[in-house]
């Protein structure tokens, strides 16, 4: 397969992310009378990894994060020559979702862009008011264990065709524990795309969802080689 498909896919699915996992968050998770809450929004963005992972998991390998893909580089799963294309197609797929989701939500009454856009925050934009030591401390621990989640369970020893169900699984009860302390990034793309709608604040604390998640992932990257040791990966 190609590099321009394979980024190609991460384009489309990182846009589905963003769209289906933010789009809970802006117009869904406070719906009067009707909201999905925190728990319709961890499912969504788990059900957006899960139905990418069996859309174009054969294509790309359906990474959808920045943090994953250097996660996987980091363990030995894909080479140095896919990481930056990845990378690219995953933040440029990611705005595209969120541009949609704004020209839907724009026309609600009452929208405020401003207002956050589910943007990820910490201090006086965490969700529950917790500090930048917390936040950082929780997507770095997050992002470990999603890493490990997807290292372990695509491995060659790992159970077959369950990978996705364990993935978009992980990803749901990652976001029922953290949602509160930073809105849950684990996911560069996923936090730049609505930050850059948002502006301000959102912009200014953007830089954490890109050092975290990814000092994360590459943590579980370096302990997933250690612990497999001489084994194989798929």
């Amino acid at each position: 397969m190609t590099i321009a498909r394979r980024a190609a896919a991460e384009f489309i699915g990182t846009g589905w992310l963003v769209f289906g996992g933010c789009g809970s968050a802006v117009l869904a998770a406070a719906f009067p009378h009707l909201g999905i809450g925190f728990v319709g929004v961890a499912l969504a963005f788990g059900l957006t990894v899960l139905t990418m992972a069996y859309a174009i998991g054969h294509i790309s390998g359906c990474h959808l994060n920045p943090a994953v893909t250097v996660g996987l580089w980091t363990g030995g799963r894909i080479p140095a020559g896919d990481v930056l294309p990845y990378i690219a197609a995953q933040v440029l797929g990611g705005i595209t979702g969120a541009s949609i989701l704004y020209l839907i939500a724009s026309g609600g009454p009452g929208f405020d862009v401003h207002a956050g856009f589910a943007s990820n925050g910490y201090g006086d934009h965490s969700p529950g008011g917790y500090p930048l030591l917390s936040a950082a401390t929780c997507e770095v621990v997050m992002t470990f264990m999603f890493l490990i989640i997807i290292l372990g369970s695509t491995h060659h020893g790992a159970p077959k065709g369950f990978a996705p169900l364990a993935i978009g699984l992980g990803l749901t009860l990652i976001h029922l524990v953290s949602i509160p302390v930073t809105n849950t990034s684990v996911n560069p793309a996923r936090s730049t795309a609505p930050a850059l709608f948002a502006g301000g604040w959102a912009l200014s604390q953007l830089w954490l969802f890109w050092v975290a998640p990814i000092a994360g992932a590459v943590l579980a990257g370096l302990v997933s080689r250690w612990l497999e040791g001489d084994s194989k990966a798929a």
